[in-house]
């Protein structure tokens, strides 16, 4: 059972493919503790997904909308304005590179697939951040989180160009921050997570190596996605009221180790 944390607070989750993304797992935790939500995702990926059973069992409606089509954000905003009123929190898990999908190497990137990577994975949050400013659709003390990653800062390289997305996207996220921060008190996180089997981040090469070597160098071992949906819990609820701007680590300590035995 959940303390209640998001009684009466609405949010829009983007991202949830299958049960084992993290805006699922979020989704579940935020209607567990007392939220309504809306879910969204690409046309293609409702058709890939199993959304339609999340959204059934949450009680919560789907609204397509592909994250680099201004109308579809525009609609999908107004619309759950419509249904709420307004708008209490934004997951925003979106990352996809069609140069990593297709095997490119860094040095030998597709630059029309690596326009795409950027569009998707860190401008999306831009466009859904700007309609929301635009039609006023985030409530006082509202909570968005984009999911990042520490390639953004430091280089891995199976994570190619979606390593400049990620670090644009916390860009995005700072900067977004204190214009929507002064306009209406909103706070804007990114939360850089440990890397987690899910059906996205398992097309990046040498993926199993990744989790693995994080998982023996972080104190506290790899934090799943359940523990990601606790977390953005957290920030979503009046207890995190005043922190904004921030690249939150939730990775076990990974990323303030050094070598370790």
């Amino acid at each position: 059972m959940g303390y209640g944390l998001l009684k009466g607070k609405k949010g829009i989750i983007f991202g949830a493919l299958d049960n084992r993304s993290i805006a699922w797992k979020v989704a579940e935790k935020c209607v567990e503790e007392g939220a309504e939500i809306v879910l969204t995702n690409a046309p293609v990926a409702l058709r890939m997904g199993g959304i339609k059973e999340l959204g059934e069992k949450l009680n919560a409606e789907i609204i397509p909308a592909d994250v680099t089509v201004m109308e579809d954000i525009e609609n999908l905003v107004s619309t759950a304005k419509a249904k709420f009123g307004g708008i209490d929190f934004v997951l925003h898990p979106v990352g996809m590179s069609p140069n990593v999908r297709k095997g490119r190497d860094y040095t030998d990137l597709n630059y029309e697939f690596y326009h795409k990577t950027l569009d998707i994975s860190a401008m999306s949050l831009h466009r859904v951040m700007q309609t929301c400013y635009k039609q006023d659709a985030l409530n006082e003390y509202a909570s968005v989180i984009a999911v990042t990653y520490i390639a953004a800062e430091r280089t891995y390289t199976g994570y190619g160009d979606m390593a400049e997305a990620k670090a644009m996207l916390e860009s995005i996220a700072r900067s977004f921050g204190h214009h929507y921060g002064k306009h209406k008190s909103v706070r804007v996180n990114t939360v850089s997570q440990s890397p987690t089997v899910t059906t996205a981040g398992s097309g990046v090469e040498g993926f199993d190596d990744f989790i693995n070597n994080a998982n023996n160098l972080s104190p506290l071992g790899n934090a799943s996605a359940e523990e990601c949906a606790d977390y953005c819990v957290t920030l979503f609820s009046d207890l995190t009221r005043k922190v904004t701007m921030q690249n939150l680590f939730h990775d076990g300590g990974y990323s303030s180790m050094g070598a370790a035995e």
